[in-house]
């Protein structure tokens, strides 16, 4: 692999698709190049502020289960299972590694 200059279809500027941003894409097992630059990627996905669905995102009002502080989850949680806020969620994915 070798690093490849790609042209970005939104705003038409040349933007470099890295061996490493390859050895990524591969093993997440995606099949497609970006079309996007860096930055008209992020401005995409912030403009759009949806899931991939093209739906808005849906957000969940919590009590964090470890800490106790009011979180906000993008799924409906389920009877009997804690849910975490974003910094406790982090301590408790890295315990169980």
């Amino acid at each position: 692999m070798a690093d490849k200059t790609l042209t970005c279809r939104d705003c038409g500027l040349n933007f470099v698709f890295t061996t490493g941003e390859q050895q990524f894409y591969a093993a997440k097992g995606f099949q497609h190049e970006p079309s996007r630059c860096p930055d008209c990627r992020s401005i995409n996905r912030n403009v759009r502020g949806t899931t991939g669905g093209g739906r808005p995102r849906e957000l969940h009002e919590v009590i964090c289960a470890e800490c106790g502080k009011p979180a906000q989850v993008p799924f409906l949680p389920t009877m009997g299972r804690p849910v975490y806020c974003s910094d406790c969620f982090d301590k408790v994915r890295t315990t169980r590694r």
